[in-house]
C-alpha cells in the first residue's frame, strides 16, 4: 500500500477570493528584479491539494527525475491563440508538475496513441491558429519522415514520455505584467509508467536545457536568469513560485551551484551536523557522481550508504528516550518514533536540529519537519524522511528538506539560496518593491546585517488571527449535483460526512441549509462554521475549502453524479465592543451579587426575629414554668 501524499497545486486562474486582502489566485504580484531594473519577476501562488484517488496506489519514493503526481507541485498554464484574444475560443488549461529535474515541458496531444486519462482534455493543435510544429533541423532529433522535431524523456522509475515538439503562446495569468510568450513544448504521443496513470496532465520543466521554460524566457530577455520556489510545511499548504530574480532576504544562506559539475541543480554540501555534532564523514562522500542535487520532483532525501547510516545512528542516539515503532507501510522498513505529540510547532522540543554546512562555511539549519514525516496510522508518531540512495553515490535532496523554505535558484550567479520562512504566508507578504529585500513579517529590521527569527510554520493550535486577516464566521456554499432531489434527500447524512472529509473539517462544521430540485439536478446550500474549539475560520482555511470545491478535489462516489460549485459567500465575524463581548459576564456578576445580597438579608431577618423572641416582654401576672432550685 502506498502512502497518501499531498502535492502542491499552482493555480493561474482568474478566481478572486474577495475576503483575502491581498491574495488573489491568478493575480500574480510583481517584484522588482534585483539585478536588472528593466525586468520584473512574476510571483505565482501555490495551494495545497489532496492526492487524487486514481494515483493513490503509486509509489511516492521517486528517485531522481521521477514524475509521480502525488509529490509534485502542479502548475496551471494557458496555451492560447489569436481566437482567444478575439474572444472566440477559450484557452486550453493544463495541470502540470513543476520539476526542477526535468528540462522539457509537455502536455498530452490530441493525436496521442498511448496517453492516460488526466485532469484536463488533451491539447488540440488544430484548434490553435498560433500553433506551429517545430520543423526538423540539424539541432534536434527528427521523426521518421524528417519533417518535425521530436523529444523523448525517460525517468528512473521506468516511466517515459515521447512526442513531437511544437510552439505556441503561453500565458501566465491575466493579471501578470509578463505578457504571453511563444514557447516550445512537447505534444505527447506516448506515455508509460507513472506518467500514464498520474492525475496531472504533464510536466513543467525548470531544469537547465534549451527546452526548459526558464531558459526560453531568459533567452527572450523577459526575465532574469533566476527563479524561486517556496513550499508549505508539514500538514500546511501554500507558498509561491517566482519566475525571475528577486532581492535576497536578509539572512538567506547561499551555497555554490556549479552548472558544469552536473546537469542538475547541485550544491557543495560538505558536512552534516546532528544536535551540533558533526557526522564522522569524509566531505567527498557528498561529491560523488552528480554530487548533492536539489530536485523538487522528489519527496524525501536520499543519502549515499555511508552518510545514511551515520545520519540514522546519530538521530537514534538523540531519540533513545522515544519508543521506536513500525512504519505505516509494511513494504518499507521505516524508522519511526512515537510520543512526540501532534503539534508540529513543538517538534523542535523533541527532535534535534540538523545542520547542513556548505563549502563556503555557511550553515543551513533543518527543523524536524525538514527530515521527518508524520506517521499516517499512529497519532503523535513521526518517521525519518531520509533514506539510503541504494548503491547510487549521489546525494538527493527532495521537497521535504525545503519545507517552509524559500529556495532561490540564482542561475545567473551560480548559487542557490535558502531562507527559512512561513511559505503559507509568503504569498501575502510579497509585494512590489524597488529592489528592497524581503523581510519577515513584523520584523522591524533596518540593518541588513542584523539577524532575525523566521516565522514558524502555522499550526492547527494557533487561534489568533494575523494582523489584517479577516476573521470568517461562516462560509456559505451553493453546490449543484447531477442527481435528482428524490435520490439525494435520503443520502444527505452520508453526503455531509463525505464533504467534511473532503474539506478536512469536522462533520459538526458542515450544515445543510436547504435542498431544492432543479430539473433532473439538485441545488444544495451549505454552511461551513468554525470548529468547536475555534471562534472563526482563517483566510487560509477558507481559501482551501473554496479552492477544493472549485477545482473538484473533493472526491465523491459516482452515485452522487458530478457536482459544481455555483456560488459561495463568506460572512466575517462582526467586531463587538467591550460591552457586547462581556455583557454576559457582567450580567452573571450582577446576578451573583444580588443572590448573595438577598441571602445575607434573609439570614439577618431570621437572626433578628430569634433575638426578639428570646427577650419577649411578659406581663407581671403571666404564668411561667416553675424552676427547681439547685442545691448549694
Amino acid at each position: 500500500m502506498a502512502r497518501a501524499q499531498t502535492h502542491l497545486l499552482l493555480l493561474i486562474t482568474t478566481t478572486i477570493f474577495s475576503f483575502a486582502p491581498c491574495c488573489v489566485a491568478g493575480d500574480p504580484l510583481l517584484l522588482r528584479n534585483s539585478h536588472r531594473s528593466s525586468h520584473t519577476a512574476m510571483v505565482l501562488p501555490l495551494y495545497l491539494s489532496p492526492p487524487n484517488s486514481s494515483t493513490s496506489a503509486l509509489d511516492p519514493r521517486r528517485q531522481l527525475q521521477g514524475s509521480e503526481s502525488q509529490r509534485h507541485p502542479n502548475a496551471r498554464m494557458r496555451l492560447h491563440d489569436d481566437l482567444l484574444l478575439n474572444g472566440y475560443y477559450p484557452p486550453q488549461m493544463f495541470a502540470l508538475i513543476v520539476d526542477t529535474g526535468s528540462t522539457v515541458t509537455y502536455v498530452p496531444c490530441s493525436t496521442c496513441e498511448q496517453c492516460g486519462s488526466h485532469q484536463d482534455p488533451k491539447f488540440q493543435p488544430d484548434s490553435s491558429s498560433t500553433y506551429q510544429a517545430v520543423k526538423c533541423t540539424l539541432d534536434c532529433n527528427c521523426d521518421t519522415d524528417k519533417n518535425q522535431c521530436v523529444y523523448e524523456r525517460q525517468y528512473a522509475e521506468m516511466s517515459s514520455s515521447s512526442g513531437v515538439l511544437g510552439e505556441d503562446v503561453i500565458s501566465f495569468g491575466n493579471q501578470s505584467e509578463l505578457s504571453p510568450q511563444r514557447a516550445v513544448f512537447g505534444c505527447e504521443t506516448v506515455e508509460t509508467g507513472d506518467l500514464y496513470s498520474q492525475h496531472a496532465d504533464g510536466i513543467m520543466g525548470l531544469g537547465r536545457g534549451d527546452l526548459s521554460i526558464m531558459d526560453q524566457l531568459v533567452d527572450k530577455n523577459v526575465i532574469s536568469d533566476s527563479f524561486s520556489l517556496c513550499y508549505g510545511g508539514m500538514d500546511v499548504g501554500g507558498g509561491a513560485m517566482v519566475l525571475g530574480g528577486i532581492s535576497p532576504p536578509s539572512g538567506m544562506v547561499f551555497a555554490n551551484s556549479d552548472p558544469v559539475r552536473s546537469p542538475y541543480y547541485n550544491i557543495d554540501l560538505k558536512e552534516i551536523h546532528v544536535a551540533g555534532k558533526k557526522l564522522p564523514l569524509d566531505p567527498q562522500v557528498f561529491d560523488k557522481k552528480h554530487g548533492t542535487v536539489l530536485d523538487s520532483g522528489t519527496t524525501y532525501a536520499y543519502l549515499p550508504e555511508a552518510a545514511f547510516h551515520a545520519f540514522k545512528d546519530a538521530i537514534e542516539r538523540e531519540l533513545n528516550s522515544f519508543k521506536q515503532i513500525s512504519g505505516p507501510d509494511p513494504n518499507y522498513n521505516d524508522i519511526c518514533f512515537s510520543g512526540a505529540g501532534s503539534d508540529v510547532s513543538q517538534l523542535s522540543k523533541s527532535f534535534p536540529v540538523v545542520d547542513m554546512v556548505f563549502g563556503n562555511g555557511m550553515k543551513y539549519s533543518l527543523s524536524p519537519e525538514n527530515y521527518m514525516f508524520r506517521h499516517s496510522k499512529v497519532r503523535g508518531a513521526y518517521c525519518l524522511g531520509v533514506f539510503q540512495n541504494g548503491k547510487d553515490p549521489t546525494t538527493l535532496l527532495g521537497g521535504i528538506v525545503v519545507r517552509n523554505t524559500l529556495v532561490t535558484y540564482d542561475r545567473e550567479h551560480t548559487k542557490i539560496g535558502f531562507w527559512k520562512t512561513n511559505c503559507a504566508e509568503l504569498w501575502e507578504r510579497l509585494q512590489v518593491s524597488n529592489a528592497s529585500p524581503l523581510m519577515p513579517p513584523n520584523s522591524g529590521v533596518t540593518n541588513s546585517s542584523q539577524t532575525f527569527e523566521p516565522s514558524v510554520a502555522p499550526s492547527a493550535s494557533q487561534h489568533n488571527a494575523p494582523p489584517g486577516e479577516i476573521q470568517i464566521a461562516q462560509i456559505t456554499l451553493a453546490i449543484s449535483f447531477n442527481i435528482s432531489y428524490v435520490d439525494m434527500k435520503p443520502r444527505i447524512p452520508e453526503l455531509t460526512g463525505l464533504i467534511a472529509h473532503g474539506l478536512d473539517v469536522n462533520t459538526s462544521q458542515v450544515h445543510l441549509l436547504n435542498l431544492t430540485s432543479f430539473g433532473s439536478d439538485s441545488i444544495s446550500r451549505w454552511a461551513i462554521t468554525p470548529s468547536a474549539h475555534a471562534s472563526y475560520i482563517s483566510n487560509t482555511t477558507a481559501k482551501n475549502i473554496i479552492g477544493r470545491l472549485a477545482e473538484h478535489h473533493v472526491q465523491l462516489p459516482g452515485t452522487f453524479g458530478s457536482y459544481k460549485l455555483i456560488d459561495w459567500n463568506v460572512e466575517p465575524s462582526s467586531k463587538r465592543n467591550w460591552w457586547q463581548q462581556y455583557y454576559w459576564v457582567v450580567g452573571l456578576a450582577v446576578l451573583i451579587a444580588l443572590l448573595i445580597g438577598l441571602s445575607a438579608f434573609g439570614i439577618f431577618v431570621i437572626w433578628k426575629r430569634r433575638q426578639e423572641s428570646a427577650h419577649t416582654y411578659k406581663p407581671v401576672n403571666a404564668a411561667v414554668p416553675e424552676q427547681e432550685l439547685q442545691p448549694l
